[in-house]
């Protein structure tokens, strides 16, 4: 079953979820990022492109909670990088929800939007960030995306899981054990078998046309995806 990945929706893609369950979700996918380092993955991506001498602007798509930008936040602030951060959901629940988790951040703002209408701004986004989002899509879908991304010159950094059997039966298990939301119990294993190996995030990328990118191995069973606009 792990040889292709799954096609199944996942509970989180319906379209009326009740706000109890959702912003429980929101809730245990935070601790999940922060304690089993789903966070550092992506501070880490960001300490290859990010310099203290440049103001960034970043958006995060699929912002869910907002628990990503709060933690790129304070690894900014501690740094004295100068970074403008926007979340970017479909689902005004979630919006409202990351508001609120995020409210003593000036720098962090959100919109309700689709991912696929990000540049739709004027201001130049310099770093696209999305953590346990791609896997919702088909590969043609983040194809398209991976090529808009670098026709705008954005930097596209990418955090999601490896499919693999222990990661698959180990979150099922913990799940099933210590999780009090019903969304969580259902999608955090079928999100592991809807996500790439990296020789299929390697084919994604050059179906895309780019040039330069890096695909690296990172614990807990997920992948860091770099790619690099082209000139």
């Amino acid at each position: 079953m792990f040889k292709q990945r799954s096609y199944q929706k996942e509970l989180l893609d319906e379209v009326d979820i009740p706000k109890e369950l959702l912003y429980q979700n929101l809730k245990e996918l935070e601790f999940i990022n922060k304690y089993l380092g789903g966070h550092s993955i992506s501070l880490n991506g960001l300490k290859e492109i990010v310099n203290g001498s440049k103001r960034y602007n970043i958006i995060d798509i699929g912002c869910g909670g907002g628990d990503s930008l709060k933690a790129i936040a304070k690894w900014s602030k501690k740094r004295n990088y100068q970074l403008h951060l926007t979340g970017i959901d479909l689902k005004q629940d979630c919006i409202i929800y990351a508001q609120n988790n995020c409210k003593n951040y000036d720098e962090i703002s959100f919109r309700c939007d689709d991912f696929r209408t990000a540049f739709s701004e004027k201001e130049q986004i310099d770093i696209v960030h999305a953590s346990l989002f791609c896997h919702h899509f088909t590969e043609s879908e983040i194809v398209e995306f991976i090529k808009l991304c670098s026709d705008n010159k954005a930097i596209f950094l990418i955090n999601d899981l490896e499919r693999n059997p222990i990661a698959y039966y180990s979150i099922k298990l913990l799940t099933s054990l210590f999780s009090k939301s019903s969304l969580i119990k259902n999608d955090a294993p079928l999100s592991v078998s809807r996500g790439f190996k990296k020789k299929e995030w390697i084919t994604l990328l050059q179906k895309a046309g780019i040039k330069k990118y890096t695909v690296k191995n990172r614990w807990a069973f997920r992948h860091l995806i770099i790619a690099y606009p082209n000139e």
